[in-house]
């Protein structure tokens, strides 16, 4: 190559290296949303490194944190890659410089099975990386990746590290954002040592519509000491949004004290939430603070709160009102400073009108009420979730790699999760097994040899659901559990045939559970004290309440 070649391409790849960061540079000078700068930033590392996959990873404690992804699967940003299992992304973060991996290496990697490409060949070949920093300490990683061996050159890693100092000041400039709504230096100072004493509050993950505009409502509210009503179906995790609130609050120092009120038996209910003093009842030996004096400064989480009986209901809201209690058997009133926060899967609106909830604590609880959507309506949530839940069982089942299928992912897409979250959570698990078990003895070897050497994907046969599934219908599945009832509408109002109905699948599931009550209540998909709670109510299976004795 002549002198006057060899300038027009060093020319050329310098105008294509300041045609790609011209846009990043402008960016630094605006407020953008965090995921979209983050974005901008791979577009630009892409323009200039040609690749099938680039990540961007921010370090929270001894885990990677994907923030950005291009080229890799949907559930990838649920995902928490755990420095201790991940040699490669340790070895980034201790070199120096950009570092670029042989071809042949033989570290896994963390990507294997993530990369969407046609090719079948699912193992990343080619890989580097470098570190960001924010002056002297790391910020993260950015990684790039290619399936054909060879891909990358010493001149791309030169091109990286150049463009690492670039990379580092979009992360600074989002940094220094973010520093703006932080509390004062001294408070966070106090909230570090706190969170370093006790167990970290899991994150709310999600970047659907629905999930961002709650998250927008806990941020709102939770700086207040207003009580918050969280309702929403079983299993979307309420008592996670109600962590979330306690973490966010001024309170967050002190304790959170989490009552189930459904598990509570009905003649405990007022000694748990108010405590009670030596000899106030049979079994009283010493006197025992309420979770309410537990609570004292912190917040107070009071689930499936609809399940609370009315006399105690009625102690409560003296409580709400005043801050004023009484231990039982006591006269002496104690004062509790708590933040309440109540859940309950249950219309509460309709509990009133059916008076089975006192009306004036209802408008107490629901100062300001928040609706935790049901996973359907979360959109492609559910694949972080889905990743989320994956990533923390390959590291329990010890396995190289663990990964959605495309039809798995379209399928979980495309079912209509009554179960939310917690279905998620144990259909994956149970999927995860399936899918070892599978792939063991189809390649005829040992379980620790799959568990080391394979990437185990996991197909729609091993989460056990169809490719589609309508919405499921419940008034029509009760239908078809059990025979047409013969009630006549004019003859008997809403509320009697809704307790006819009921009285009905009470006595059936009893029955077919041979009497144990246990049973009885996982067959109506309901807590064991709440099935209890409703046949005595409704005066079936009498004998119960003896048996259970």
């Amino acid at each position: 190559m002549t002198y006057s070649n060899a300038k027009e391409v060093i020319l050329t790849k310098a105008h294509e290296i300041l045609s790609g960061i011209t846009p990043l540079i402008a960016d630094l000078a605006h407020d953008l949303p965090a995921p979209l700068r983050y974005q901008r930033l791979l577009d630009t590392v892409r323009s200039l490194l040609p690749c099938d996959a680039v990540a961007l990873l921010r370090l929270e404690g001894d885990s990677l944190v994907p923030l950005a992804i291009h080229g890799l699967s949907a559930d990838t940003l649920g995902r928490r890659f755990k420095l201790a299992d991940q040699p490669r992304l340790r070895a980034i973060l201790a070199a120096p410089q950009g570092l670029r991996f042989p071809p042949d290496c033989d570290l896994p990697d963390p990507y294997d099975g993530l990369v969407q490409a046609d090719s079948p060949h699912l193992e990343v070949h080619d890989c580097m990386g470098c570190t960001l920093r924010l002056g002297d300490e790391v910020w993260g990683l950015l990684t790039l990746d290619a399936l054909q061996a060879g891909s990358f050159t010493s001149a791309d890693l030169e091109t990286l590290q150049t463009f690492a100092s670039l990379a580092s000041a979009t992360v600074a400039a989002d940094a220094r954002l973010r520093q703006l709504a932080r509390r004062v230096e001294d408070e966070s100072r106090k909230v570090e040592a706190y969170r370093q004493t006790q167990a970290p509050t899991p994150a709310f993950i999600g970047q659907s519509e629905a999930s961002r505009q709650l998250l927008d409502e806990i941020a709102l509210v939770a700086p207040s000491d207003l009580t918050v009503l969280i309702s929403g179906e079983t299993g979307v995790g309420k008592e996670l949004v109600a962590r979330q609130l306690h973490a966010q609050s001024t309170r967050a120092l002190q304790a959170m004290v989490s009552v189930n009120c459904a598990a509570l038996p009905e003649h405990l209910v007022e000694s748990e939430l108010f405590g009670h003093v030596r000899g106030a009842f049979s079994g009283a030996i010493g006197n025992r603070s309420g979770k309410f004096e537990m609570a004292n400064g912190g917040s107070l989480f009071l689930d499936e709160v609809g399940e609370l009986p009315l006399a105690a209901q009625a102690k409560l809201l003296r409580v709400l009102q005043d801050g004023q209690l009484q231990r039982i058997g006591s006269d002496r009133e104690h004062h509790a400073n708590v933040r309440l926060i109540a859940a309950t899967n249950r219309d509460l609106a309709e509990e009133v009108r059916a008076g089975r909830f006192r009306a004036d604590l209802y408008h107490r609880l629901s100062i300001f009420p928040l609706r935790v959507p049901p996973l359907r309506a979360r959109g492609d949530d559910v694949l972080l979730l889905a990743g989320y839940f994956i990533e923390v069982n390959r590291r329990r089942m010890g396995l190289r790699g663990l990964r959605l299928a495309k039809a798995a992912e379209q399928a979980l897409q495309e079912h209509y999760w009554p179960g939310n979250v917690r279905e998620l959570e144990y259909l994956i698990a149970r999927a995860a097994l399936k899918a070892l078990g599978r792939q063991t003895t189809s390649q005829q070897q040992g379980l620790d040899a799959a568990r080391s050497h394979s990437i185990v994907t996991l197909e729609p046969e091993d989460l056990g659901m169809p490719a589609q599934q309508a919405p499921i219908d419940t008034n029509a599945q009760s239908a078809a559990a059990v025979p047409a009832l013969p009630l006549n509408s004019s003859a008997l109002g809403l509320r009697q045939q809704v307790d006819a109905l009921q009285r009905q699948l009470l006595t059936q599931a009893w029955h077919a559970a041979k009497g144990n009550t246990a049973a009885a209540a996982r067959r109506l998909d309901l807590d064991r004290a709440n099935f209890v709670r409703l046949a005595q109510r409704l005066g079936v299976i009498t004998h119960l309440k003896k048996t259970e004795k």
